[in-house]
């Protein structure tokens, strides 16, 4: 009857603890949605000439990152687009609205982890997969559809 009981005592501590695995595992979970990374300044290196692009990133909360990314022509902006990285319903979401339009457009999250990620919408032409990815001490993304990719590739200003 004693070595039941002690059985039955290793079996329940052991049941009640998780394993190295199972605890490294919702470490990582917890570091992939942490996107913090992009936070900060940056410029884009792979520009046209004449041209200066730059990202800005701010965390609003666990769930939510803003960006504005803009272009500017010497001392004209020729382009503007609102980010945001939004986690809704336990699924991140990156939503675009450039001000020509009226509606901002949302690309799912399909992959991430701690330092890239990728979302799509498969009902736009172009484009239709929009990744980012942390690249040493630079920042680096692409927009791209089946046919076409256009890749850029940012330095940080600040912090």
């Amino acid at each position: 009857m004693k070595n039941i009981l002690i059985l039955l005592i290793g079996i329940l501590t052991i049941s009640c603890n998780p394993s190295k695995k199972e605890s490294s595992n919702i470490k990582l979970t917890d570091k992939s949605d942490n996107f913090d990374w992009l936070l900060g300044e940056w410029e884009r290196l792979n520009e046209e000439e004449g041209k200066n692009t730059y990202e800005n990133w701010e965390k609003i909360s666990d769930v939510e990152y803003s960006g504005i990314g803009f272009t500017m022509q010497g001392a004209d902006t020729i382009k503007q687009e609102k980010i945001a990285l939004i986690k809704a319903s336990e699924k991140w979401i990156l939503t675009v609205k450039v001000p020509e339009e009226k509606e901002s457009v949302s690309f799912k999250m399909i992959n991430h982890t701690e330092n890239d990620f990728t979302c799509e919408n498969k009902e736009l032409d172009f484009p239709n997969t929009i990744r980012y990815w942390k690249s040493g001490n630079r920042m680096k993304a692409s927009v791209s559809n089946a046919e076409m990719e256009i890749p850029f590739e940012f330095e940080k200003l600040s912090k």
